[in-house]
């Protein structure tokens, strides 16, 4: 089959376009409006694979999407192209509107008008956040599919928004529509402005880490191949109209997080004199509307798919880091390095 992924010079959605074209026979037709999170040195190594098509298309022009369509006749779409970065959302939520809001209606329109008299043939999958449910306390229950939405942030407002367009234009139109909400991704071609490659990079650098207000509050980590197997088997095997919600079986409080990636650092890349990485660590002003824990209960899709996450806290935060200690090519591209 072919599949249409957006956003696919982006951190997960090159892994995810690297995985079918590794793993599967199928083609790729590959729509980036290659931004600053977009980088064609992320799919370098599939980019002159003969099942890899790759279209520079912003979400926001719809005749461009439209021609894009018309050009390839995709049988599904994976939908990942996003803006996503929550301080960049607060200081300018104008782009997150347009991207996340207005592309996915593009989007969705030209599905439907391409698959028009047969929609049961083809499959939307829009790959969402856990963002959107809000936050949690340390108590509380994990997030489940039936989680009412509550986002606190520009990025997760805009989410959510296009969450709820995807269900209605499967509920009015149709069209087959599957949801993913995902907790926190991380691993090999993550834009630089992400915690797990800011203190990666600041330990290489020698600079101080930052860490926004005391550290505690608590993520849910899943490691990106992991999570482009569930994109993979959900769009082959779920439900169309279902939501189901993906996550790493892997919580926890930042200052965790970036106190055991120091450590791995410490053997793979030690300091000069003997240092710990550790101690530059510096506890900075918390951002606004700073949610303090997301955590996912992914039952419904071990239960009904048969997918779970494969890696764990011991190997996928060691592979990580092992990734960017061996990528100055890829981050010399972005100017992230040295």
């Amino acid at each position: 089959m072919k599949v249409l992924v957006t956003g696919g010079a982006g951190f997960i959605g090159s892994n995810l376009v690297r995985q079918v074209l590794q793993e599967s026979g199928d083609e790729v037709v590959n729509l980036d409006k290659l931004t600053y999170a977009g980088n064609l040195a992320s799919i370098r190594d599939v980019e002159n694979e003969p099942r890899h098509h790759f279209e520079k298309v912003d979400l926001c022009d719809a005749e461009g999407v439209r021609a894009v369509f018309e050009k390839h006749s995709p049988d599904h779409v994976i939908h990942l192209a996003a803006e996503s970065h929550v301080d960049r959302s607060i200081s300018g939520p104008g782009d997150f509107i347009q991207t996340n809001v207005v592309g996915t209606f593009n989007l969705l329109q030209a599905s439907r008008d391409a698959w028009e008299g047969e929609l049961d043939a083809h499959r939307f999958l829009h790959v969402s956040t856990d963002e959107v449910y809000g936050s949690l306390s340390t108590s509380d229950p994990a997030f489940s599919e039936s989680t009412s939405y509550d986002p606190h942030s520009p990025y997760s407002a805009s989410k959510a928004a296009s969450d709820h367009l995807v269900r209605a234009w499967g509920d009015t139109y149709g069209l087959q529509v599957l949801v993913t909400n995902c907790s926190n991704n991380y691993g090999p071609y993550q834009y630089p402005e992400k915690l797990i490659p800011v203190v990666i990079l600041k330990c290489l650098k020698e600079e101080a880490i930052p860490v926004y207000g005391s550290g505690e509050n608590v993520r849910d980590w899943l490691y990106v191949d992991d999570h482009c197997r569930a994109l993979r088997t959900v769009l082959e095997k779920g439900t169309p109209g279902q939501t189901y919600n993906v996550g790493g079986n892997n919580e926890m409080k930042n200052i965790e997080l970036v106190q055991l990636l120091c450590g791995i650092l410490d053997q793979s890349q030690p300091r000069p004199g003997g240092a710990r990485h550790e101690d530059l660590i510096e506890f900075v002003k918390d951002r606004a509307g700073h949610d303090f824990r997301y955590a996912i209960n992914a039952s419904k899709i071990r239960d009904e798919l048969g997918w779970e996450p494969l890696e764990t806290a011991a190997t996928g935060f060691r592979r990580t880091v092992e990734w960017y200690l061996g990528a100055n090519e890829w981050l010399s591209s972005l100017g992230a390095r040295g």
